[in-house]
């Protein structure tokens, strides 16, 4: 029987529109478990997710028949939707439109998931604008300031 075998895992990074910070730390664990269940629901995994309050770092297993666009604009749509009906102040809520995606090799899922369990310390010197660029940089990707930050 023939089989497809795929090792997909992927650092995921998007904000908040504008970067507010309306992620509070009351609702964090709750809003991370539901991003969880998105995925699952895709057939992937949720290794790790984490971040301040204007974006979100999240370390996951994706699936293989679904995209990358489809998953984040799920996730984006969904949590979005989920964040207005559980907390009524937050009506004007909303995710920036875009993201970046990261593919992660297996044996470097630790040191992605002990840099996303310390967004904390790394935000102490460093903006999420700062760290957003570095990732692009390093990845050699092309990128014009201009639409960057909505």
């Amino acid at each position: 029987m023939p089989q497809s075998f795929t090792c997909l895992h992927y650092h995921l990074i998007f904000s908040t529109k504008y970067r507010h910070p309306w992620i509070t730390p009351e609702m964090e664990p709750r809003l991370h478990e539901y991003m969880g269940g998105i995925i699952r629901r895709q057939g992937g995994q949720l290794i790790v997710v984490g971040g301040m309050t204007d974006h979100v770092h999240a370390l996951a297993s994706l699936s293989k028949q679904v995209t990358i666009a489809d998953t984040l604009r799920d996730i984006k749509a969904n949590s979005s939707a989920w964040i207005h009906r559980t907390y009524s102040q937050l009506s004007t809520f909303a995710w920036q439109v875009g993201y970046a995606a990261f593919t992660v090799s297996y044996s470097g899922l630790d040191d992605v998931a002990k840099y996303i369990a310390n967004q904390a310390e790394h935000h102490r010197t460093k903006t999420f604008q700062e760290e957003f660029i570095e990732f692009l940089k390093r990845h050699n990707l092309a990128y014009d300031e201009r639409y960057l930050w909505e």
